[in-house]
């Protein structure tokens, strides 16, 4: 089923404070996603989501310091592809995975990653996507039984795959990232990853022993307990698609519920979480 999206264009000054302020502002609400632009920043909320006061308690709108303005539209699918690669380039990441479209040159990087993005996330580009991309690269993935949820373009079921993780289960609620994250297991000769259309309600009964979530805080948060609940005993659990400033609420929830911290990869003001129970 094909999702409407809510595209806010915000036009901010200044700029940078003013964006960063706004986007953390907004992700206590169900915004799913932040574009940068030249004048500010584009978020993303469902239209199921949306009620009239959503931006009702938004301080900075209302600040002396910034000036603010903004337009809507109402967008039947958020065109990834074109929102977040305007000019798609082929990416390495730690010299050891080189991710790429179906029109660039392969290279002999050990994981050589093939992704047709078309209208879902999850390129390598952006920095959770990134970072994720790292945590696998370290960790022993040889026959575990492996969740990607809010799987994109299944860049990461498919790199996980690549370390021998097998059967991978891929899942999104996003109708056109199912599609693609098809298309983009069958382009890399993916045989164990099976993809799902849906949501956290999927996962009962399921049991893993390696999750990998990069999502956003609040469905991360709203989540959690289904994670834990499929988790197998000694498993791992990686999340991402929030804020270093978002740790220590994300901290609480994982340690509430028996998880133990590892380790953290950040860039830029994003970060990855590594969990283990």
């Amino acid at each position: 089923m094909a999702i409407t999206y809510l595209g806010y264009h915000f036009k901010v000054e200044p700029k940078e404070l003013g964006s960063e302020i706004l986007v953390a502002e907004l992700g206590e609400k169900p915004f799913e996603s932040f574009i940068e632009t030249e004048n500010g920043v584009n978020a993303y909320i469902q239209k199921a989501l949306w009620t009239e006061d959503v931006l009702e308690d938004i301080f900075i709108l209302n600040s002396p310091e910034f000036t603010i303005s903004y337009t809507i539209e109402e967008i039947e699918q958020v065109n990834w592809n074109e929102e977040w690669e305007k000019n798609f380039e082929a990416i390495d990441v730690d010299g050891i995975c080189h991710v790429r479209a179906p029109f660039h040159e392969k290279t002999d990087a050990k994981y050589d990653i093939v992704i047709e993005p078309k209208m879902s996330f999850g390129t390598g580009h952006h920095e959770t996507t990134h970072m994720m991309i790292q945590h696998i690269l370290e960790n022993d993935f040889e026959g575990k039984k492996t969740l990607d949820m809010g799987c994109g373009t299944a860049i990461l079921a498919i790199l996980a795959e690549m370390k021998g993780a097998q059967p991978t289960d891929a899942i999104d609620i996003d109708n056109w990232c199912y599609l693609n994250s098809i298309e983009n297991a069958e382009r890399n000769n993916c045989k164990h990853i099976s993809v799902y259309e849906g949501d956290a309600s999927l996962l009962e009964g399921k049991k893993y022993d390696t999750i990998i979530a990069n999502i956003n805080r609040n469905i991360l948060l709203n989540d959690m307990q289904h994670y834990v609940d499929c988790l197998n005993e000694n498993g791992t659990l990686f999340l991402s698609g929030f804020y270093e400033e978002d740790i220590p609420v994300i901290n609480a929830s994982c340690t509430e519920k028996g998880l133990t911290y590892v380790k953290k990869h950040q860039r830029n003001n994003w970060v990855a979480l590594k969990y283990v129970n």
